[in-house]
């Protein structure tokens, strides 16, 4: 309680101080709840977000925050959410909402708003690094959590999540995950993420930023402080035996490679030869290899839920059948695609908005980047920009970056997001400054 007091404290005095306690929950307790109810059990997520919110608006009300600032997507990400709300309604029109599917489409919303926040509150370099620190530090000890988790005897770690049943995470053994839901089999790290496949693409966000951190001459860590953070996390991105994820922290990396540093390249190599030759990892490339081939279970059921996903599409193209259920019994609703179940939920229309969004973002970046970036911010444009392609690679196989059950990956993709944008804006507000000097 004193925690809480203090920190409520700090971030009423400091909104940045509530991206602290926001990471910190996304990427520490993501599933955690309060130990009471307030007519429901608000999770960490929720006051997280509540408290950073209420701030910033607060800010706003009073003077305090003197301008409001969209940012060049900031039109097609209030089109974006607008629509997410008009189908959340036409939804209720043939499924009734639970307070529960309200509370999480909340939560789903406010994530895709923190864009907002984020380029509103981190306006300098100096806020944009402190911000930064506490990003990769969150991201890190979600990394180690998992690693520790993974080699303790699992007996420990069951105890531990045991511990975590009060605030309502999954206890027992059957928290614990495994290849093919096989306990015989090998077993693929959850950390504190529950979801193995989540956990992927928190390490993708994690290895992506921290990616420029090892090259950069003006890294925010030390560098073999950086080196530790960035190992750990491919370590839990690798056991948590998530394919997806290979592929997109691969692409995270490929960005800051190619435009900037060449030097990443050679980590890829070593990874790459480490991955294809150790025999420990035999079994792992196996069964990637099948899954590229389309012969295991998990890929074959995939490709049943994508066909049965544009069988839904199909039917209500427009703006889909919302989040709270479908009109039809032989429909339903959960595919393992973010780009369909997007359609699913919102309809080509809100899929299209969501893919220009993500255009103007990346020609927002790439522009900047030919205009030249201040030599402080490229390694943060690249590793921020960098973990938002590989969210949205690894989402060509997975749903959960917009997905109800796992609204703390909404918002880990848009803050991830937004802070890529506030250094693009940072550096033409330097630009500009400089050309009327």
């Amino acid at each position: 309680l004193a925690i809480a007091i203090v920190g409520g404290v700090m971030i009423l005095l400091d909104t940045h101080w509530g991206f602290v306690a926001l990471v910190a929950v996304a990427f520490g307790l993501p599933f955690a709840s309060l130990p009471f109810s307030v007519g429901f059990k608000p999770t960490f997520l929720d006051v997280a977000l509540g408290a950073l919110f209420f701030v910033w608006l607060l800010k706003l009300v009073t003077g305090r925050e003197r301008e409001f600032v969209t940012s060049p997507m900031g039109l097609l990400v209030a089109i974006f959410m607008l629509l997410a709300l008009f189908s959340f309604v036409y939804g209720m029109t043939h499924s009734r909402a639970t307070s529960f599917t309200v509370r999480r489409f909340a939560e789903i919303l406010l994530g895709i708003a923190l864009f907002f926040v984020v380029i509103n509150t981190v306006r300098t370099q100096g806020e944009l690094e402190w911000v930064s620190r506490w990003v990769l530090l969150a991201s890190w000890v979600c990394a180690f959590i998992a690693v520790i988790f993974y080699v303790i005897p699992e007996a420990w770690t069951v105890w531990t999540l045991d511990r975590l049943a009060r605030f309502d995470y999954p206890g027992g053994y059957g928290a614990l995950r495994w290849i093919e839901d096989d306990p015989s089999g090998t077993m693929r790290a959850i950390g504190t993420a529950v979801d193995p496949n989540v956990l992927g693409g928190m390490m993708i966000l994690a290895a992506g930023a921290l990616a420029p951190q090892l090259v950069t001459p003006r890294p925010l860590f030390p560098r073999l402080v950086v080196l530790l953070m960035f190992g750990t996390a491919a370590l839990a991105l690798y056991w948590t035996y998530s394919r997806s994820a290979l592929f997109g922290m691969a692409a995270a990396l490929a960005l800051p490679a190619m435009l900037k540093y060449r030097r990443l390249i050679p980590f890829a190599i070593v990874g790459g030869l480490l991955l294809f030759l150790l025999p420990q990892t035999q079994d792992y490339v196996a069964r990637l290899l099948a899954g590229l081939a389309g012969e295991d279970l998990a890929t074959q059921m995939r490709f049943g839920e994508y066909k049965d996903a544009l069988i839904l599409i199909q039917r209500y193209p427009l703006f889909g059948v919302g989040f709270t259920g479908v009109p039809d019994i032989d429909l339903y609703l959960g595919v393992s695609m973010l780009y369909l179940i997007m359609a699913e939920n919102m309809g080509l229309i809100g899929l299209a908005v969501f893919l220009v969004s993500m255009a103007a973002f990346f020609v927002v970046l790439l522009r900047g980047w030919r205009r030249g970036y201040a030599p402080e911010r490229e390694d943060l444009v690249l590793g921020y920009g960098g973990a938002v392609l590989g969210a949205l690679v690894s989402g060509l196989a997975d749903h959960y970056w917009f997905n109800m059950t796992y609204p703390h990956m909404t918002v880990l993709f848009w803050l991830y997001l937004g802070l890529a944008m506030a250094v693009a804006m940072l550096e033409e507000r330097s630009a500009s400054h400089a050309c009327r000097n």
